[in-house]
């Protein structure tokens, strides 16, 4: 029988037969549908129910889902159901259909006081995972670091060159073009509230202090988390989903040694760089504004400068960009290295590893700014 397909009802007894003929193709996908919908209400109306597909002329993936998933809504209704008649030309493909799975049914739980428990419970589990992972991965960067001072002919030159110039040389036009823009928004607006009380110069106070100690440092360390962070995350995924990893260790390397190590001391060597031209990009550009706005000569921008801010000031900035470009790279290289086998994966992680970096970031900002209070500086 070919045309348009059908599907009947023929009692049989306590059971209960579906024949099915015709095209069984995408091409008649809307009846199809409304077919199998109709049979999908007999679920529980008879003890066993047989699928005949003997007189199916034509069909194709869309048909044999269609089949399959008739079979299915009735297997879960309580009924026997079967397929019968099926050619050898088409149980291959209803075979192959068959072994899709079925969508888990979500459990809808009510909201408890001890499922909210459970799940801050989980919650603090993870960070204590994560921190875990994180002290690991710090203390196999040191004994790599170590193993390397002993023999440093296994030190990768190369590649940490390479690294070096990724996150340190590429990353200079954006580093210093929004350092820039950001020194000039401060300068603005200093120079617009404390010009209310005649207090215009002040504001290179509070733009040479701010620069040195924390904003330049902070922004800088927040762009290169953005920046290479991500980067050291998706390519040690990349990585890790091709088993190149696995293939470095059956090699007889250290995955540590020659992929993290130069990745590392590529960060902490480029961040305080970093850190010092986009200190000086915000100074220039907030003594351009406050010569262009404010009225603040050049002569007197650096004098005042000079008055205003100490050596002490520039140690703290620098001393903060080399500690917080190992808190980068160690979460990068963490979240790099639990990617799995999957797309979804790999961005996941490389999400994970932005967010974790540039909080982490925020918070030693925050332990740095207590400690370096309490010693005076």
């Amino acid at each position: 029988m070919s045309g348009d397909p059908t599907l009947e009802r023929i009692a049989q007894g306590n059971g209960l037969a579906l024949c099915a003929a015709g095209s069984w193709t995408a091409r008649f996908a809307p009846a199809l549908e409304k077919m199998v919908a109709d049979a999908e209400k007999l679920r529980g109306s008879r003890a066993n129910i047989f699928i005949d597909v003997s007189q199916v002329s034509k069909l194709d993936t869309f048909g044999a889902w269609l089949i399959e998933r008739l079979r299915r809504s009735l297997t879960d209704g309580g009924i026997e159901a079967k397929i019968a008649g099926l050619s050898a030309n088409y149980s291959s493909l209803v075979d192959e259909v068959r072994r899709v799975k079925a969508d888990p049914v979500v459990q809808t739980r009510s909201v408890t006081i001890t499922g909210m428990l459970e799940q801050i419970g989980r919650s603090v589990a993870g960070v204590g995972g994560t921190l875990v992972g994180l002290i690991e991965m710090l203390g196999a960067v040191l004994a790599a670091a170590g193993h390397v001072l002993i023999r440093p002919r296994g030190f990768r030159l190369t590649s940490t060159v390479h690294h070096l110039e990724q996150v340190c040389w590429r990353a200079v036009p954006i580093v210093v073009l929004i350092t820039f823009l950001i020194g000039c928004i401060i300068a603005q607006q200093g120079i617009f509230h404390f010009r209310q009380f005649g207090a215009d110069i002040f504001v290179v106070d509070m733009l040479g202090v701010l620069v040195l100690r924390e904003i330049g440092v902070l922004l800088v360390a927040i762009m290169v988390a953005g920046r290479s962070g991500s980067a050291y995350t998706a390519e040690l995924g990349s990585m890790k989903m091709r088993e190149e990893i696995d293939a470095l260790r059956t090699m007889g390397f250290d995955p540590i040694e020659v992929l993290i190590l130069p990745r590392m001391l590529a960060l902490v060597m480029a961040l305080p760089i970093l850190a010092f031209l986009g200190a000086m990009a915000a100074l220039y550009g907030g003594g351009l504004v406050a010569y262009l706005y404010g009225g603040v000569e050049p002569e007197a921008f650096l004098l005042r400068l000079r008055d205003a801010i100490s050596i002490n000031h520039f140690i703290v900035g620098l001393i903060k960009a080399p500690v917080m470009a190992a808190v980068i790279g160690i979460v990068a290289c963490v979240e790099g290295l639990a990617v799995q086998g999957s797309a979804e994966s790999l961005g996941q992680h490389t999400t994970s590893s932005v967010v974790k970096g540039i909080f982490l970031v925020i918070v030693m900002d925050g332990v740095f700014a207590i400690f370096f209070a309490s010693i005076g500086m």
